[in-house]
């Protein structure tokens, strides 16, 4: 509220570090009648986003962004001699990125303009907030303050080279020691704060002298809020209130999903656990989501053995691989959208070094209401290109159990292993995990017209492919390949030769699995003959957020989709309208 009544946006340019923070924002900018639309299908994007609104003038989903490209903005607005304010907002979380560092490092070696509002609401990294800080923090940030500031540094030119440093020094520590700075001092930004983040009193004649302020280059504004403020629920438990289900305003308790199958995410902790118990070499790494990797559980039974890196998932990977070349098993627990921010560590770090740094690959495939900024499309092609490693994905929970122990067995390479957002299917899990041959896939039904090879979690709509294509007469062998990398040649050859029809099925993008069937069929020859091969992946767009079974509709990777892939490359006529009518007549 406080920022947009002391800026002019649209024209002043505010750019949100992540969307959480934001939805406040978007009330205020003229989508409050949509904002019951937030996160579902049509309605309104969890995060900021160029194409929903003039003020939300940069998309951010991923943290610790908003300094470089406020940076680009002042930059671009200097050298077109244009006029207006800057302003990010980051919070202290995402201040534990090293890109945000990286960014004030280049701000503060320049002269543009630029307003960066930290918002620490967890870190201390400041003292007690109340009426003396309050008051420091305006007088600091005063026209008057700036202008002597500015005449001393102008006057501690001309003083010998020793007194100068010792003058300028001087006037920055005094400051610092009052205000807890000094790091953002160093950095090259003119700090100011802290200031309560509640208190519009307060709040509000900081941000106008901070705009108004004469002074060049950048400054930093060090707000301390409370997560939940005014909410007791949320005040009571920050961390629950961080991201939310649907929940009741006045009691605070939020929805419950009907008891079911449990996550992938809790089978890969429990089974890591389970691992860890035989072998004391095995840590849990993870880059700030020690909940949404499940590794809270890992860290509340093994507490020396786990690592919260912080938003630094450059750090994590070649931290892993330090760890893995003095002999230790690391997991590496990242999101599939987020170890992209660290692809050039896995690429020179560990998969150069062939370190046996293992990747727990969560969210992979698409995500629902956190939408494309969030989906785990990319990973199969990004690693699979990769020499020595060795990449699965699991059809169901079960699947996920044994691939845990096989990555904690393979000691010699990098390893992955990508898994979904939600539930399992409900299958029984095993007690133990078993060590699976690398590179081996496996059958679950035989036919003779048509070959289904499903990479992971698609397993379930193939089946039912297949079983709709069996009842029209077409007996189709289904196979769940297990591993992306090295590939199950021998199985890939026998599908070739022995079916009209082979189709892969994966949720990635193009690029990865079916790719590179399709290159090993091709230099084997197996393309050149009677064989019609269909690689079934995500299509070449980015795809919104929504419900997880309307995203699959919109990607064309139901079982409905695959039959009619199959019919169609049969030649049979109007495969789209026979298979959906199928597929519709055997809903319950």
């Amino acid at each position: 509220m406080a920022l947009h009544a002391v800026f002019e946006t649209p024209e002043d340019r505010l750019i949100w570090d992540v969307g959480h923070q934001a939805y406040p924002h978007k009330i205020l900018t003229g989508r409050r009648d949509r904002i019951r639309t937030l996160r579902q299908g049509g309605g309104l994007s969890g995060f900021t986003r160029r194409s929903e609104s003039v003020y939300d003038p940069f998309g951010a989903a991923h943290s610790s962004t908003s300094i470089s490209a406020g940076l680009g903005m002042a930059v671009a607005r200097d050298l077109k001699g244009e006029n207006r304010h800057i302003v990010c907002v980051i919070g202290d979380g995402a201040m534990s990125a090293g890109m945000a560092y990286e960014a004030m490092n280049n701000a503060g070696s320049m002269r543009s303009r630029l307003i960066v509002i930290l918002n620490d609401n967890d870190m201390s990294i400041a003292p007690p907030v109340g009426a003396m800080s309050a008051y420091l923090s305006r007088l600091i940030s005063s026209r008057p303050f700036l202008s002597i500031r500015e005449l001393a540094v102008r006057m501690a030119r001309h003083f010998p080279r020793g007194i100068e440093r010792t003058a300028r020094r001087a006037e920055e520590f005094a400051r610092a020691i009052l205000t807890g700075g000094t790091l953002f001092e160093e950095l090259g930004f003119y700090y100011v704060g802290p200031v309560d983040g509640h208190n519009l009193d307060h709040l509000l004649p900081v941000l106008r002298n901070v705009r108004d302020a004469e002074e060049q280059g950048p400054i930093l504004l060090h707000v301390v809020t409370k997560k939940g403020k005014g909410y007791p629920p949320a005040e009571a438990a920050p961390d629950k209130y961080h991201g939310v289900s649907k929940f009741n305003v006045l009691t605070g308790e939020q929805a419950k999903a009907p008891p079911g199958p449990p996550s992938y995410t809790r089978v890969f902790a429990d089974a890591l656990i389970r691992e860890a118990e035989a072998d004391p070499r095995i840590v849990g790494i993870t880059a700030a989501m020690p909940s949404g990797t499940g590794l809270d559980r890992f860290a509340a039974r093994f507490p020396d053995r786990f690592f919260d890196v912080g938003i630094a998932e450059q750090h994590a990977v070649t931290f892993a691989a330090g760890l893995a070349a003095e002999g230790m098993a690391p997991f590496c627990a990242i999101y599939s959208t987020f170890l992209q921010r660290g692809y050039d560590q896995v690429v020179h770090d560990v998969a150069i070094q062939s370190l046996p740094v293992r990747f727990a690959i969560d969210r992979a495939g698409l995500v629902g209401a956190d939408g494309a900024t969030h989906a785990g499309s990319f990973d199969l092609v990004y690693l699979g290109c990769l020499p020595g490693f060795v990449i699965m994905a699991p059809a169901d929970e079960a699947e996920l159990v044994h691939m845990v122990a096989t990555a904690a067995a393979i000691d010699d390479r990098p390893s992955a292993f990508r898994y979904p957002r939600g539930e399992g299917v409900g299958v029984a899990l095993p007690a133990k995990g078993e060590v699976l041959e690398i590179g081996r896939g496996r059958i679950l039904r035989e036919g003779s017209k048509i070959a289904l090879l499903s990479l992971g979690t698609r397993l379930a709509d193939a089946m039912r492919a297949a079983e709709e294509l069996a009842a029209r007469g077409l007996p189709t062998t289904l196979a769940d390949a297990r591993f992306a990398k090295p590939l199950d040649t021998q199985l890939i050859e026998r599908l070739a030769r022995e079916h009209e029809v082979l189709i892969t099925i994966e949720e990635g993008a193009a690029g990865g699995f079916g790719a590179h069937v399709m290159h090993h069929l091709a230099h084997r020859g197996l393309l050149d003959g009677h064989l019609k091969f269909r690689p079934m992946t995500l299509p070449d767009i980015f795809i919104d957020h929504d419900t997880p079974r309307r995203q699959l509709e919109i990607a064309g990777l139901t079982a409905a989709d695959i039959v009619r892939t199959a019919l169609a490359a049969l030649g049979v006529q109007h495969a789209k309208e026979e298979a959906g009518a199928l597929s519709a007549a055997r809903r319950p």
